[in-house]
């Protein structure tokens, strides 16, 4: 979308810094790596439901809330049924949060080095924020959040690092921060990690945000979810409902339901990326890439002998696409998306040229 400023916007919108998303190119020939998408399909369960669901029916709204998604997705926590909040993908669901919970008088706390979209929202809703510089070692030290703060959001595993934090850690955060609204953004937690849902029983101000785009294979029907406190949920269906009542389509709410019926599946493809992510690391650390620890179905790593920018050119000349950031102190990295292993494979053997090496 073009840039600059007009005088027909509100005043607020020419200060904007809109998200940049991945680029998601028309060639079916290229092999994207850049974006975090599974490269598997959805459950065959999902696509039979959603061509059942192909008739009559999508004349009518959907339900508001998303009534019959909201009980399987209980059913599958063992949660309340108020507990749970729906949008129109996470990045909705957060949108929401934002304008909820931290619009205060103090700034908001969240990584320098983060999901990007965070900034974006502290700019759209007007919210001060203070960035919180990594570990030297590219992690998030908690610890540095125990200051007066009008909210806490952080994504655990954090992207693009791929760092994970204990459950240990973010208890002892909470202890601290009893105050304000605290989010985790658990998008990338099903690929290694331990969710912090347990925790919601002990801390009313907690707020946990998922996404079936990733693990569930499902980013072209964007789904999203938030888990909390029913005051936290009433707060958020207050600002939804002020905003769009009809969020989630006949559509999404059928495959959404279809996937977390297909546990099976689900396990299996998460499976598959954890050791496909696994046999990557050991293959880009044979090419002499150093290679940040991982709970993502992404890589961020970094060449001693070669500059970031530059792979990233040679590899699109190779057909693939990858993520770099320009951004201090990830500046030198790239970011790698977790391809199946045929296109891992190939992403080796064209790095394996650009680096000089003749066997890996």
């Amino acid at each position: 979308m073009g840039g600059g400023k007009n005088n027909y916007w509100s005043d607020f919108v020419n200060d904007l810094s809109p998200y940049k998303p991945g680029e998601q190119p028309s060639d079916e020939n290229i092999i994207k790596l850049n974006t975090n998408e599974s490269p598997f399909g959805p459950s065959p369960r999902v696509l039979h439901a959603v061509n059942a669901a192909l008739n009559d029916d999508l004349r009518l709204y959907p339900s508001p809330n998303g009534d019959s998604l909201k009980k399987e997705i209980s059913k599958y926590y063992g949660l309340s049924e108020r507990k749970v909040f729906l949008g129109n993908g996470s990045d909705e669901v957060l949108a929401h949060a934002f304008n909820c919970f931290f619009r205060k008088d103090r700034p908001i706390l969240f990584p320098e080095i983060t999901y990007s979209f965070y900034s974006v929202f502290s700019k759209l809703y007007g919210i001060e924020n203070k960035k919180i510089p990594l570990t030297d070692d590219l992690k998030i030290n908690l610890k540095k959040y125990a200051i007066p703060n009008g909210g806490i959001i952080f994504a655990n595993p954090n992207a693009p690092t791929g760092t994970l934090l204990s459950l240990d850690n973010i208890r002892s955060l909470l202890e601290f921060n009893t105050e304000s609204v605290v989010i985790i953004d658990e998008a990338y937690i099903d690929f290694g990690g331990v969710s912090a849902i347990p925790l919601l029983e002990d801390y009313p101000n907690i707020l946990i945000v998922h996404t079936l785009s990733k693990s569930r294979s499902l980013a072209g029907l964007r789904i999203g979810y938030a888990l909390g406190s029913d005051a936290l949920i009433n707060g958020l269906y207050r600002v939804k409902n002020s905003f769009n009542s009809y969020p989630t389509s006949h559509l999404q709410i059928t495959a959404a339901i279809a996937s977390f019926k297909d546990e099976d599946y689900f396990q299996s493809s998460c499976k598959k990326i954890i050791n496909g992510r696994d046999s990557l690391s050991k293959g880009l650390q044979a090419l002499g890439f150093a290679v940040i620890p991982s709970f993502g179905n992404f890589l961020l790593v970094a060449h001693a002998e070669h500059e970031a920018v530059t792979i990233l050119k040679r590899l699109r000349q190779y057909g693939i696409l990858v993520r770099h950031f320009d951004q201090k102190p990830i500046s030198n990295y790239l970011r790698i998306s977790v391809g199946s292993d045929a296109q891992n494979k190939v992403l080796l053997e064209a790095l394996k040229e650009i680096c000089g090496i003749h066997a890996i």
